[in-house]
């Protein structure tokens, strides 16, 4: 992509809903070590991501990257798909 807009934050996360229009929600994970226990604990975060052509389907693991606000809740766009989830 081009570096006039400089840089963008990029995650990559699960689709877990695609049932609106253009749009999907990505499940991002992240994993941090407990300040007590030490121990790791999962830490989950949902965005919405805009899907221009509704090419993402439910279980994809795409890419997703920071952009201008879209609409209420939505300023992540799907970059790329790494993987397919077998669909049935």
């Amino acid at each position: 992509m081009d570096n006039k807009r400089g840089n963008r934050k990029s995650l990559v996360g699960t689709v877990v809903s695609d049932k609106m229009d253009k749009t999907v929600v990505v499940q991002v994970t992240h994993r941090v070590i407990h300040p007590r226990y030490k121990k790791f604990v999962s830490r989950r975060v949902k965005y919405k991501a805009h899907d221009s052509q509704n090419n993402c389907g439910l279980g994809d693991r795409v890419v997703i990257v920071e952009s201008r606000p879209l609409s209420k809740e939505k300023r992540w766009r799907v970059q790329e798909t790494l993987e397919r989830a077998v669909r049935v």
